[in-house]
């Protein structure tokens, strides 16, 4: 009987650990995404900011180009920017939680495998295979 309890116990670690790990990539593929956006804004921001003020400045809008003055593009491109910084610490907090409750149930299947012996050589058979 309790080898069946430590089973079930192993088995819905396991599924906790292979959710954490899904969800903390995704987050950490977020902030890559939030970060290029930054830095792409950044980099607009600067070479606009180079530009004659007299030029004509023309924003995309999917195959078509509409003329902006300069200083909507400007406007947009540093909302652009704040708006990556926020979701990128945003994220990072929810990274944080992430990895610490990896942390949390890594150690709960340490202590599992620590109490049961016979669990953990029974997994290692079945991962031999």
């Amino acid at each position: 009987m309790a080898d069946e309890a430590s089973r079930t116990a192993f088995m819905e670690i396991q599924g906790r650990m292979v959710e954490c790990t899904a969800k903390l990539k995704q987050v950490q593929n977020q902030i890559r995404s939030k970060e290029t956006d930054k830095k792409r804004a950044f980099l607009t921001l600067e070479e606009l900011r180079q530009v004659p003020d007299d030029t004509n400045t023309y924003k995309s809008i999917g195959r078509t180009f509409v003329l902006e003055p300069k200083s909507v593009l400007i406007n947009e491109q540093e909302q652009k920017l704040k708006d990556s910084e926020t979701a990128i610490a945003s994220l990072q907090t929810s990274k944080e939680y992430l990895e610490k409750q990896m942390g949390e149930v890594e150690n709960n299947l340490k202590e599992l495998l620590q109490q049961d012996p016979g669990l953990a050589r029974q997994i290692m058979s079945l991962s031999v295979m």
